[in-house]
């Protein structure tokens, strides 16, 4: 059924989550990082991978599909939405030990040639109310048509551009295993039956289970890190990309990094068949 455009502008309820060591270590350990800031409780407080902020987001994705001109959505095309932006702003890292809360507001609907495109911006707050964490996250709901025309209460922020992209790419290779998406659901808590179950995934439309997106996005980011962070996750800022071709299991994955300008590396991941599975991404980061 179609979406109605008075959706934008509406909020999810918070949701409350309690970040122990166990999830931010298993978050780690589903991407095989094993970067002793996310996992050495023996000598520090551990904080959490740059791309945790997905796994508090979640469940405010699915509750923000019972908001009143979401929840026409059939199961069935519930099931054909999908991720396609991700622009994640990290004021800073998470730590163990904290009580954050998570809230999604829709902040544009329209109507584009595979369907209905929906921004949503992800605000993640700590105990005292300061924000930790904002994602703009752009979703297609496939085959959903919109009444009426559509509309934007607030416009998502530019992203950085390349202007000098290097001649020779930097090319890393990166394995996935025939069960990463079954370990990462487990370790990131997101439970999306596209991603591990093979009827579901099929009915959907898609060849096979496939990989999220954001553990796509999230091995690079590891990676991006150990190569050019010297292994200091903690100065990621922000993180952004457009989710394109599928990851089959298993493969390898390659990153390919564009260039850098301004504390900003560019880049993209390629599937085997050297298709585009993140274009346009980037990493900003900072000192800390």
């Amino acid at each position: 059924m179609p979406y109605d455009a008075t959706l934008v502008g509406q909020a999810t309820e918070p949701i409350r989550h309690e970040v122990d060591a166990r999830w931010i270590m298993s978050y780690a350990a589903g991407l095989n990082d094993f970067n002793p800031a996310y996992l050495r409780t023996d000598c520090a407080r551990v904080v959490a991978h740059p791309l945790f902020p997905v796994c508090l987001e979640w469940p405010t994705i699915l509750s923000s599909r019972h908001l009143p001109g979401s929840d026409v959505l059939t199961p069935a095309e519930a099931a054909r939405s999908v991720h396609a932006a991700h622009d994640l702003h990290i004021l800073r890292p998470i730590a163990e030990g904290e009580t954050l809360t998570t809230q999604a507001t829709v902040t544009g609907l329209e109507a584009i040639g595979p369907g209905a495109a929906v921004t949503t911006r992800l605000d993640t707050c700590d105990a005292h109310g300061e924000l930790v964490a904002r994602t703009w996250q752009l979703g297609i709901a496939r085959g959903v048509a919109l009444n009426g025309a559509g509309r934007e209460s607030e416009p998502p922020p530019s992203h950085p551009s390349l202007q000098s992209p290097w001649r020779q790419p930097r090319r890393f290779s990166i394995p996935i295993a025939a069960n990463a998406a079954h370990v990462y659901t487990e370790c990131a808590r997101i439970w999306n039956p596209i991603h591990t179950d093979r009827r579901v995934a099929l009915e959907a439309g898609l060849p096979d289970i496939i990989l999220h997106g954001t553990a796509t996005l999230a091995l690079a980011v590891s990676k991006l890190a150990d190569e050019f962070l010297d292994g200091k996750p903690g100065q990621v800022r922000r993180i952004g990309g457009r989710f394109r071709a599928m990851v089959l299991m298993p493969s390898t994955i390659v990153l390919e990094v564009l260039g850098q300008s301004a504390e900003t590396l560019f880049f993209q991941v390629l599937t085997a068949n050297e298709e585009p599975a993140v274009s346009q991404g980037f990493l900003s980061y900072g000192g800390v």
